[in-house]
């Protein structure tokens, strides 16, 4: 024990301080003005995890280090943590400090369009007029070379804000100097809008998901800079919520109206992951404004009696707020939660207050008990595949097997210890490149359909609830007859007593992923 306890302690000590270092630099860390019972609530939804983690490990190898009989031995760890929390903190400022953006910005490079996507990390202003204007004067200029900007903008509320206000100008968003200009962020747009920009910023405590940290949980993604670089825009076309106001309320007229409209939602909340907009327009509440939406008064404040049915900002974002994850309880159906802990029976009663505006709350609280149920039965099947693939990740017998395949760039720990991540805690989440057939067949039972059925139950879509299932029960049918047929081949070959060739040149290398290493 004493010769493997401190260097087995030191690289615990390193791996975590890097995991701490990184949730500390994504914001993923305790908020120091919460109540102790928020603080509790915190620590079990992951928040404050990486310092409690740290923590263990040094108090563990304190201990460890403690069963040597000299007392010297006690400096190792305490010099180890001494050394490896300001490396992990150096390193993660120097990941952050290529070219790209986020962990992994050395490893890739942005396209043009990003300036307008993740505009303070990315925007340079043009060289092509030189000086500095005032509000009126851009207003004259851009009349003439972008008229729809300069229409919108003067039927916005910036042009006309009433009370006897002064227009908001061009200039107060952008600058006046033409040669430093500057693309809009949520932190200029809360210099005035203080309570809604306090509100997004907020949200960055409940976790994942969020779109306060829509952006930092892809760039700091393994699988981010693996993709290839066209995907990656698509990407961030709608995870540049996290760093733009104008996902929601366009630019420039940056209307509440707009934003109150579920058209406002769906241009991002859509697709096989997160197939909100079929799912919505498909329920009670869906069917209702679709054939009288546009007959409703969208300047009225998200307030009970103002609309005749709820759309996602009256549900989502109730009263205005600025907050999406505020009742969150199945976080997004990816993971498995306990939906009875104390904090999500507080966002359980949040919920049947909201839904109290138009439902009796007994009916509230039944179909909230029947999402549980549906995720109940959800994960049942959904962890019946991990099982499966566990099974054949202990067996050997996954082809490619993660020795054989290219690792993320940057994952020191998968180089040294190749390991196929199998489940949401294992990092799920970047296992749809570079892995197995069988692997892929179950991330899309549990990206797609599993989604599928979550956001059908959530919505009040019976009819994809049950597809969701359907397709979670054929996926389940067909890994375990995969997972067969790699049996009985492994079998086989033993019984030949063929040779087992080296298979990583074959998928280390080639065409797709020479290109795409080299162009992201």
């Amino acid at each position: 024990m004493n010769k493997v306890s401190a260097p087995l302690c030191l690289l615990l000590v390193l791996s975590l301080s890097q995991r701490m270092a990184s949730a500390h630099h994504t914001k993923d860390h305790l908020v120091l003005s919460e109540a102790p019972g928020q603080v509790i609530a915190l620590a079990q939804e992951g928040a404050i995890g990486p310092w409690i983690w740290l923590v263990w490990a040094s108090v563990g190898c304190v201990l460890a280090i403690g069963l040597w009989r000299t007392a010297r031995a006690i400096w190792i760890p305490l010099l180890a943590i001494i050394v490896a929390v300001p490396a992990a903190f150096y390193y993660v400022d120097w990941s952050k400090g290529g070219g790209g953006a986020g962990l992994y910005s050395r490893k890739w490079s942005p396209y043009p369009v990003f300036a307008y996507w993740d505009p303070s990390d990315f925007y340079e202003p043009v060289d092509s007029v030189a000086g500095s204007f005032e509000g009126e004067q851009c207003v004259a200029c851009h009349a003439a070379t972008t008229p729809g900007i300069v229409n919108d903008w003067r039927n916005s509320a910036h042009a006309a804000p009433g009370a006897g206000k002064p227009p908001v100008y061009c200039s107060a968003c952008h600058g006046t100097d033409h040669e430093a200009l500057r693309m809009p962020t949520p932190a200029i747009c809360g210099s005035c809008h203080g309570r809604q920009h306090a509100e997004f910023e907020a949200e960055k405590r409940y976790g994942f998901p969020s779109h306060a940290l829509a952006m930092e949980r892809a760039l700091d993604a393994k699988h981010f800079v693996d993709k290839p670089k066209a995907e990656v825009t698509s990407c961030l076309a709608c995870h540049s919520v996290a760093v733009k106001c104008d996902s929601c309320h366009t630019r420039h007229l940056f209307s509440a109206a707009e934003a109150r409209r579920p058209e406002a939602c769906v241009t991002c909340h859509s697709g096989p992951p997160h197939p909100d907009d079929e799912t919505y327009f498909a329920s009670a509440h869906g069917r209702l404004y679709r054939a009288e939406g546009r007959q409703w008064d969208w300047s009225k404040p998200l307030a009970k009696g103002n609309y005749k049915a709820p759309t996602c900002a009256y549900c989502h974002m109730d009263g205005g707020r600025h907050q999406v994850a505020h009742k969150s309880i199945w976080k997004f159906g990816i993971r498995e939660v306990n939906p009875l802990t104390s904090r999500n029976e507080v966002r359980r009663n949040q919920w049947v207050a909201l839904c109290s505006d138009c439902h009796e709350s007994d009916w509230s609280r039944q179909q909230l008990a029947a999402l549980d149920d549906e995720r109940r039965q959800a994960w049942a099947k959904l962890y019946a595949a991990e099982d499966v693939l566990k099974e054949l990740r202990a067996d050997g017998l996954l082809h490619p097997g993660a020795a054989d395949r290219p690792p993320y760039p940057n994952d020191w720990l998968a180089k040294l210890w190749p390991r196929a991540r199998i489940g949401f805690y294992e990092g799920q989440a970047s296992s749809f490149y570079n892995v197995s057939r069988i692997e892929r067949d179950y991330f899309e039972m549990w990206y797609f359909d599993n989604l599928g059925a979550y956001k059908g139950a959530a919505h009040g879509d019976a009819a994809f609830v049950n597809r969701g299932h359907e397709a979670m029960d054929a996926g389940l049918a067909a890994i375990k007859r995969e997972a067969a047929k790699l049996r009985r081949l492994d079998e086989a070959e033993d019984a030949a007593k063929l040779p087992r060739p080296d298979p990583s040149a074959l998928w280390r290398t080639g065409e797709y992923t020479d290109f795409n290493g080299a162009q992201n």
